[in-house]
């Protein structure tokens, strides 16, 4: 006896599975923007304004905590010509104040002396950091970023402006030269030149300041704050 097969319609069934795939859908991307949206909270941390110093430039006490006292002295010697005022983890170019330090502002604000007059800049925090440095540094330094993959947010708070320019100075590979070494070694002068393309206040460059003959001084003064501090 020859059987034949008689095709039976198979649309609830499709129409089940494409439903089924459907949901799956919507859930996986309800799930991706719940993670997108905690990522971009999670970066937007209250910024830390209860630091609220007196004290300006290299005076203001850096809100990272422990470190090499001589790295942590450099870092506050920098901020004496690039950031000489109170609070300066919140300082642009020019004076101006960001209120929102969940990432850096990226503000542009033109530039009113010097060999880069007329030019804009988006310098700011302690170190004078401008948007493409920052993003660079802190996509290799940065401690604790918020999000995933291309959607990082590095936030701009003083212990993380810390952080980025200690583990920086820190390395020896990126420098060709151990910092720490040379400042154990007393040469201050050696390391404020070689620094000084990428801070140009610092002496030796093309924006030298008020603040630059004193910084060895000023150095050598904070140094011994920093190893009373161990």
């Amino acid at each position: 006896m020859t059987k034949t097969n008689s095709t039976k319609p198979e649309t609830p069934k499709t129409d089940a599975l494409e439903q089924n795939v459907g949901n799956w859908l919507v859930r996986s991307m309800i799930l991706f923007a719940i993670v997108l949206i905690l990522g971009h909270l999670q970066g937007k941390r209250p910024s830390f304004f209860n630091f609220d110093s007196a004290e300006r430039g290299a005076d203001a006490p850096l809100v990272m905590r422990g470190g090499d006292p001589y790295i942590r002295a450099l870092m506050r010697t920098i901020s004496a010509s690039e950031s000489n005022v109170r609070n300066p983890y919140t300082v642009m170019y020019g004076g101006s104040r960001v209120e929102d330090l969940s990432q850096h502002p990226d503000r542009c604000i033109t530039i009113v002396n010097g060999p880069n007059m007329g030019d804009c800049t988006t310098a700011a925090g302690r170190y004078q950091f401008i948007t493409t440095t920052w993003q660079e540094k802190a996509k290799r330094y940065h401690p604790d970023p918020s999000g995933f993959f291309m959607w990082r947010n590095y936030s701009f708070e003083p212990q993380f402006q810390d952080e980025v320019v200690y583990r920086w100075l820190s390395d020896s590979k990126v420098w060709g030269t151990d910092i720490r070494q040379l400042l154990k070694d007393g040469k201050i002068n050696t390391v404020l030149k070689m620094l000084s393309p990428t801070w140009t206040s610092l002496g030796y460059g093309i924006e030298t300041n008020s603040m630059s003959d004193d910084l060895p001084r000023i150095y050598r003064q904070i140094l011994q704050q920093e190893l009373q501090r161990n």
